[in-house]
Parts: C-alpha cells; sequence; structure tokens
C-alpha cells in the first residue's frame, strides 16, 4: 500500500516530525516505537470533523497535511494512513492490512474493512527477533506503542492485550482489555489498497445508523492511560481515572478540546465550529431523554 504512494515531501515530513517533537533518524525498532508513542500522545483519535460537516477522504497525504500543518487528528484511516506514509518516507518497510474491529460476538464479513491496521518488518530486536511489529494508532483507547507480532500477552498499561494468530491462516486477532472500549479487531496479511476502506469510510462518515456519525469523540492515549471526550462529557480511562460532568458551555467545551487534545479547529470555519456545537448539544440532549 504505502510503498505504492508518493513519499511526504521533505517540508511536509519534517512539518509532521516537529508536531511529534522528533528529529529524523534511520529506522530501527526504538525509533519507531517513540514515532507511535509520540504520535498516540500528541495526535488524537477524534471525529468532529463529522459534526462540523468536513468530508474527509482516507488519502495518507491530506491526512498527513492535516496532521502536520492544521493540528488535526482523525480516526484509523487517517491516523495509521498518515503515519504510514511517514514511516515509508523515512525509509521503513510497513504495510497497511484490511482490519475489522468488532463486538462481543467477535469477527465478522461485516466489519472487514471498518479498519485499517500496520504492520512494520525488518526490525529484529533480541525480544522481537522475528523483527515484525504491529503498529496501531488508529484504535483510540488501545495501542500506546507498537507491539512485537508475537502470540500471547502484551502489557501496556492500563491494558492487557493479547494477539494470535488464526489457526491455519495469516490472518491476525488483538482482543482488547475489558475496560477498553472495544472487544477485538481482526486483521488479514495481505497487503491492502486504498480502494478496500473507501465503502467502508463512507458509510461511517455519513451513515445515520455510525456510531461516528451519532457521538462525537475525541481520546487521546499515554503511558498511563486515555483521556475521552464522547459529546459533552469528559472522562479518563486508566490512572486517573473518573467521569466528569457534562460540559454544557460552549466556551468551555471547545477549551477543554484544545488543552486535554490539543484541537483548536483553527482552521475550521465558523459556520463548521456552528455547526459541531449544534449537533453535539442536540444529541447530548436526545441521549438525556432516553434516560428519562
Amino acid at each position: 500500500m504505502f510503498a505504492s504512494l508518493p513519499p511526504l515531501d521533505p517540508d511536509l515530513r519534517a512539518a509532521y516530525l516537529a508536531r511529534l517533537g522528533l528529529e529524523p533518524a534511520p529506522p530501527s525498532a526504538d525509533a519507531l516505537c517513540s514515532l507511535a508513542q509520540r504520535q498516540a500522545e500528541r495526535v488524537p483519535y477524534e471525529t468532529l470533523w463529522i459534526q462540523a460537516g468536513e468530508a474527509w477522504s482516507v488519502d495518507p497525504h491530506e491526512a498527513a497535511r492535516r496532521i502536520a500543518r492544521e493540528g488535526r487528528g482523525g480516526y484509523c484511516y487517517h491516523l495509521n494512513g498518515a503515519l504510514g506514509l511517514l514511516l515509508s518516507s523515512l525509509g521503513y518497510d510497513v504495510r497497511g492490512h484490511v482490519g475489522g474491529v468488532h463486538g462481543p460476538d467477535g469477527p465478522d464479513p461485516a466489519s472487514a474493512g471498518n479498519h485499517l491496521a500496520l504492520t512494520v518488518h525488518g526490525l529484529p530486536t533480541d525480544t522481537n527477533p522475528g523483527g515484525t511489529w504491529y503498529v496501531d494508532n488508529g484504535l483510540g483507547d488501545a495501542l500506546h506503542g507498537p507491539l512485537p507480532l508475537v502470540a500471547g500477552e502484551h502489557h501496556q498499561p492500563p491494558f492487557r492485550l493479547s494477539l494470535e494468530q488464526e489457526p491455519g491462516s495469516t490472518a491476525w486477532h488483538l482482543t482488547h482489555d475489558p475496560s477498553g472500549g472495544f472487544r477485538g479487531m481482526r486483521w488479514t496479511s495481505s497487503v491492502a489498497t486504498l480502494s478496500d476502506f473507501e465503502d467502508k469510510h463512507r458509510w461511517l462518515s455519513t451513515s445515520p445508523d455510525s456510531s461516528f456519525v451519532q457521538v462525537a469523540m475525541a481520546e487521546r492515549r499515554d503511558a498511563t492511560g486515555v483521556d475521552v471526550v464522547r459529546g459533552l462529557v469528559p472522562m479518563r480511562i486508566g490512572a486517573g481515572a473518573h467521569t466528569g460532568e457534562p460540559v454544557t458551555r460552549r466556551a468551555e467545551w471547545f477549551d477543554l478540546l484544545a488543552d486535554r487534545f490539543g484541537l483548536r479547529l483553527e482552521t475550521s470555519t465558523p459556520e463548521a465550529r456552528d455547526r459541531l456545537w449544534r449537533t453535539v448539544v442536540d444529541a447530548h440532549r436526545r441521549w438525556e431523554a432516553t434516560r428519562g
């Protein structure tokens, strides 16, 4: 997938690295870990562009530009797409794969393509002699950094995650911690193309039945947990866990996005910001009405 795409131009690559607070370095397992961790900590998982009426594509170059120059994030196609393109531009052997985030009933055909997963190859270490790494900054509240693509349990506080290869298959499965926001994700080992995700992306970002359309959200992962806002409600998972009261004043809500998630939405038009706030408040009122 990434090998067939043009690399980031040098200026955009430098701006992307500047947002991560990193200097360019030769490919290594340690450098890969730093890149993925800094992206988790500084580039939020967010769907606010949907409620703001800002139609985004799955093009990794567009996602990288928004991340590097507009201070935005995105969901899996954007975060992993842009990171994969950055890694490829830095000389890593990175591959994109068709994944499927699923619920308690396990993987199903309908979920295939609702996620873009990454693997990086050719970086052996003492603890990962095979040299293949599972990299995923597009799951919101799951990984803080890469995992060796090795079956077994992996601890990234506050979560215990497990990886398993499907018997008789090249597909892999991630099981999330019970305290996380989803049950698991399956991905195939074949290399994906951008067209593999376009239909799912269109549905996820436009269908009234999509949870991403129904609820605006942002998440920011760090070494001990996850900051989250769903609609008007802020919360924390992991160290310092809590659920706050709804933030019902517009200025305070936008300040929350800026202070906790780095989302100042400076490139959004006033009309888009108005639409975002109106949509989030209306959704909160409908939610309150269901609690009767």
